[in-house]
């Protein structure tokens, strides 16, 4: 490997047919305090983090207005504006009532509120990809997306996407507006959301799996798993990513995390080459597990 990693080598694609970007980005969820509430415990090294993103190659950064709530974009703000080629994405329809608590809100007058903070604290005049983070189900669906669809003529958000969504919802959303991307949860031992990565694959959809570094028992000692990572010298976490990104040319993973140092060994994960027989095992354990 590189003495100096880059997001680079995990392959580029376009968001919406027209905004690119290096497949591997971060989410920063994780740079905001316990519980993803209030400021991060060593505030200056989650300022060194979102600072080295550039110089690792990676131009997509992932939040929400609901991460601290507001810490997260605040501190990206901070660190990077302007942005330059760095494509910083953010979601609305949480709310924060306490560490861990997320009430979800779409009322259409409450996600046009989302956009216009987000677009404060980010110092934006328009938000590259603005995302629903949950369909409130207490609130016609219709009037999430048609709200969606507004902010997109008025020129708020350039491009809009869902999350936690299945197939159906994702046709239904795409009523109204052009879905660009799906993030929903999705690893190496969670495949739930596997019919929705192969909707998105099938219609060029970004898909934006979080949680994507898990792995479950299959990094114990002596499994698959641990045995391809010692082939490869590369730590399981390393390899799981690594198989995530070769499961589909739409696969824009997220890895998050507070510190450099994990911030790198993430990055290090484009640069790794599974072969089809390395990723067909990995498949059949994480199945038959």
């Amino acid at each position: 490997m590189s003495s100096t990693p880059s997001a680079a080598a995990s392959g580029r694609f376009s968001i919406g047919g027209d905004l690119e970007v290096n497949r591997l980005g971060f989410g920063a969820m994780r740079i905001t305090g316990p519980g993803i509430w209030g400021e991060p415990e060593d505030r200056e090294e989650a300022l060194r983090v979102l600072r080295r993103l550039p110089a690792l190659g990676v131009d997509f950064v992932d939040t929400a207005d609901s991460y601290g709530p507001f810490v997260s974009e605040d501190l990206i703000a901070e660190a990077l504006a302007p942005y330059g080629r760095t494509v910083v994405a953010t979601k609305g329809g949480l709310t924060r009532t306490g560490p861990g608590v997320w009430p979800p809100v779409g009322r259409p007058e409450y996600l046009r509120q989302c956009v216009l903070m987000s677009l404060r604290r980010l110092k934006l005049e328009r938000i590259d990809l603005w995302q629903l983070h949950r369909i409130d189900a207490k609130v016609p669906r219709d009037e999430q997306f048609g709200v969606i669809a507004d902010m997109q003529k008025e020129g708020l958000i350039r491009h809009a996407g869902l999350s936690q969504v299945s197939v159906e919802e994702i046709e239904a959303a795409r009523k109204a507006f052009p879905v660009a991307t799906v993030q929903n949860l999705y690893n190496l031992t969670n495949r739930a959301s596997e019919d929705v990565l192969d909707y998105c694959q099938a219609h060029g959809i970004g898909f934006i799996p979080w949680y994507p570094l898990a792995s479950g028992d299959l990094a114990k000692p002596g499994g698959v798993l641990d045995g391809i990572a010692r082939e490869l010298e590369a730590t399981p976490s390393q390899v799981a990513l690594a198989w995530v990104l070769k499961r589909s040319p739409v696969m824009l993973p997220i890895p998050g995390t507070g510190k450099v140092r994990h911030l790198e060994e993430n990055i290090r994960a484009a640069e790794l080459a599974l072969t089809d027989a390395q990723f067909a095992a990995l498949d059949a354990a994480a199945r038959a597990a």
